[in-house]
């Protein structure tokens, strides 16, 4: 098997930078023994060159060590565990620079202290394998962190959908027809648009679409409705007016090459909510909406519809917008599926700004809060037999923090899944500006529950929709009892 020639010259300088330190050597130091440059010195160091075999032998000779041993490519104990990083190739599926992180840093890092580093590297992965945590979901894990390093607004890809709106005189002031993008993908790009060749394949009837880059084909699925055709043209014209070359073909995605490819798909999808749902007339339209002294699921349902008849396109777009021209900073939003006549509830997508807020997933087959908004939503539509959507919102209060949240849901029948209904939901943490810009907070229609995470974690008594004991948090209070114990015991000693 051939060896990866980066691999390789990273291996030499980790081992070169092991014997110099060995020796209490400076890179001035051995400069200055070896005849080599400091900067020449340190990008080998670095793993960025490999030295010629006329230099490895003055390296050697000045180190002191063996010609075979230098270039070996097995290392002693100490640096053992990073070579199996490195030669696990697991950096290189992390996408380090989306965080401005330098892949050569953090190897020096690892290398100061490679036994502990590694060690905490390794438990990550365990965890991660005992999480069943895949590829996709790591990548899509990295993506999350990322859109919440920004407060999930790009002012950039903002600016290039208000430019291409202007450009080809699009009336972002109203519900933009798929027709006209339509036309713009075929006269402008070069596209062909296929509605029948996916209705031969019955095993890929959920997927939305298929893009051909060869061609420049794209088959749809013609059961899909306007709402959803719209965006994927609007994706197709992201793709190519931000020139988003590295791509996905399919839509929902199937197979992913590389993190790049999964990063575009997001801001294409973005463009694509950006030029449907306008920054500046969504936010006119929520300043009306909060001035509001009611809460209506009939106007809230009303101002959706002025952009869109799919209500997760509208949720994903507030997650933008609140943040960035509402200052709420602390806000989340769930998806949740659920198959018709069962009590199963998987949440299928979830986003927190600006941090980690009491609603989260949770990936040891508990049982989600029945008091949710968007299960009861989910409940609620599973129980309604005219396919119409269910608006709801409530206050929710968590006992546990002390911390409280408007959550507004909307539910409805999956349309691709006919045993399957769909959830969405945005919370916003109660605090000083919320209350001061959203007037029905004082609406007494408006419910308030008391809500936990999961039944197994949760403190709330005579809860009526428990399904479950609440299992995991008996288990901390007695370790609680335990420890406080041990630690009386140890006091009584002194």
């Amino acid at each position: 098997m051939k060896i990866e020639e980066e691999y390789i010259r990273l291996i030499f300088g980790l081992k070169l930078k092991q014997l110099r330190t060995g020796k209490n050597l400076s890179l001035f130091g051995l400069s200055k023994l070896s005849g080599l440059s400091k900067s020449y010195l340190n990008e080998i160091e670095k793993g960025k060159k490999y030295p010629k075999t006329t230099k490895i032998v003055i390296l050697s000779n000045v180190l002191e060590v063996d010609y075979d041993n230098l270039v070996s490519l097995k290392l002693d104990k100490n640096l053992a565990p990073l070579g199996e990083i490195l030669k696990s190739k697991v950096l290189k599926e992390i996408p380090l620079n989306l965080f401005g992180i330098k892949e050569a840093d953090l190897i020096d890092i690892i290398a100061n202290a490679p036994a502990k580093v590694s060690a905490f590297i390794t438990t990550l992965i365990e965890i991660a394998k005992n999480y069943n945590l895949s590829k996709e979901n790591f990548y899509l894990a990295a993506l999350r962190s990322y859109q919440e390093a920004h407060n999930n607004y790009f002012d950039e890809i903002e600016i290039k959908a208000e430019e291409f709106a202007k450009s080809y005189q699009i009336n972002t002031t109203k519900k933009i027809k798929s027709a006209y993008l339509e036309e713009i993908l075929v006269e402008e790009f070069g596209y062909t648009i296929d509605k029948e060749t996916l209705q031969n394949y019955s095993e890929i009837k959920e997927l939305r679409s298929i893009y051909i880059p060869d061609k420049k084909t794209l088959l749809l699925n013609k059961n899909i409705d306007e709402s959803q055709y719209a965006f994927i043209l609007a994706k197709e014209i992201g793709y190519n007016y931000l020139e988003l070359n590295d791509r996905l073909y399919t839509f929902p995605w199937v197979n992913f090459e590389s993190f790049d490819q999964v990063l575009h798909n997001f801001f294409a999808s973005y463009f694509a909510g950006a030029l449907l749902i306008s920054r500046t007339e969504l936010s006119k339209k929520l300043k009306i909406f909060f001035n509001k002294k009611e809460w209506s699921s009939d106007q809230f349902n009303k101002m959706i519809l002025k952009f869109t008849d799919s209500h997760e396109t509208f949720y994903q777009r507030l997650t933008n917008i609140l943040p960035k021209h509402f200052n709420f900073k602390n806000i989340f939003f769930l998806r949740f599926k659920n198959k018709i006549n069962t009590s199963h509830y998987d949440l299928t997508k979830e986003l927190h700004i600006t941090q980690l807020q009491a609603p989260h997933g949770n990936e040891t087959d508990e049982h989600y809060c029945r008091r949710w908004a968007s299960i009861n939503a989910l409940k609620t539509v599973n129980q309604d037999n005219t396919k119409s959507v269910i608006n709801s919102a409530q206050i929710s209060q968590y006992p546990d923090s002390m911390q409280e949240y408007l959550v507004i849901s909307s539910a409805t029948s999956d349309p691709f899944k006919s045993d399957y209904n769909r959830s969405i939901s945005i919370g916003m943490l109660l605090n000083t500006n919320l209350k001061n810009r959203i007037n029905f907070l004082q609406d007494k229609s408006l419910s308030t529950k008391q809500v936990g995470i999961t039944c197994e974690r949760c403190s709330i008594k005579n809860c009526e929709q428990r399904v479950s004991q609440a299992t995991a948090l008996q288990k901390n209070l007695k370790h609680q009892i335990i420890s406080n114990k041990v630690e009386e015991i140890i006091a009584d000693f002194k």
